[in-house]
């Protein structure tokens, strides 16, 4: 969940981490650490995002993993991947990394809403970023899925570069900059991991099939 830095003391260790380049962006406030979040209904709206229904193989494997791993009509989970990628290639982050926040946080439920206020899919506290919900068009664009990954993936991407490792701004991504064994941000690289598994382990079948065929 994305959390305010202003009542955050910066005296955890920085672990440095060069798995991904991050592009230079100003610094943003955060909001506390929250988590749970509820169950979304089977038809939850979702504005279409371009490209979307021609997704390259690489992300046609990551949308029928995700779809089947959190039961999300392909449809919608397409519409998703495709924003993710989009989003993070505009800051300079890996979109698997964007997934797997969007996995961790939400389980990819739009709709999603914790105790302490977090909304959407990357779960952002709508009074600590209303600059940026502005400019995607609103606060309500916190449970647009689209403009929740474009804003919670800005938000990211300032985070590492302000703290200066990518496991420092997930761990204020969520709230947890004083937890010594970064427990937040080890879940999401794990998940990241598993994510890339399933595209090498679709994209050996996919091969497979088409030596099969030939």
């Amino acid at each position: 969940m994305a959390v305010p830095a202003s009542n955050k003391i910066l005296t955890y260790v920085v672990v440095a981490s060069g798995a991904l380049l991050i592009a230079a962006a100003p610094p943003a406030a955060v909001a506390p650490d929250a988590a749970a979040v509820c169950v979304p209904p089977a038809d939850a709206a979702l504005p279409a995002a371009a490209g979307a229904s021609a997704a390259d193989p690489a992300q046609q494997v990551l949308i029928q993993y995700l779809s089947r791993r959190f039961l999300v009509a392909s449809t919608v989970t397409g519409r998703m991947v495709a924003a993710a990628h989009r989003s993070a290639d505009e800051v300079g982050l890996d979109p698997l990394l964007v997934l797997a926040v969007i996995a961790v946080e939400s389980r990819f439920n739009p709709i999603a809403e914790s105790g302490m206020g977090a909304k959407g899919l990357m779960q952002i506290i709508p009074r600590y970023h209303l600059d940026k919900l502005r400019a995607a068009g609103g606060e309500d664009a916190v449970f647009d899925p689209e403009a929740n990954i474009q804003v919670g993936s800005r938000i990211l991407q300032e985070y590492v570069y302000r703290y200066g490792t990518l496991e420092a701004g997930l761990q204020q991504y969520n709230g947890a900059a004083r937890d010594a064994n970064a427990y937040y941000a080890r879940r999401v690289m794990a998940e990241r991991e598993r994510l890339e598994d399933a595209m090498r382990a679709g994209g050996a079948a996919t091969l497979a099939a088409a030596g099969q065929g030939s």
